[in-house]
């Protein structure tokens, strides 16, 4: 079944990206099979593990199932001075 989401990117995962959101369709069940496929999609490096999610503005973990009209955030480690 395909879902149609928004993904939003920050930090690095932005500039692989070459964007900050995009609409999508995918097939993918929770969290992590989506961030698997936009990884090997942009070649993000970083593993989940590594990461937070947000999935309609609220933290959830990788396990947590997607659904059509869902915002999905995926937050790498950011660091300032």
């Amino acid at each position: 079944m395909s879902r149609d989401i928004t993904v939003r990117y920050f930090a690095s995962l932005k500039e692989k990206a070459g964007q900050s959101s995009e609409a999508l369709k995918t097939s993918a069940v929770t969290a992590s099979d989506l961030y698997r496929e936009l990884k090997e999609r942009h070649g993000f490096p970083l593993d989940e593990q590594h990461l937070k999610v947000s999935i309609n503005r609220e933290y959830k973990p990788f396990t947590t199932a997607i659904s059509s009209g869902d915002e999905v955030v995926f937050i790498p480690p950011v660091s300032g001075g």
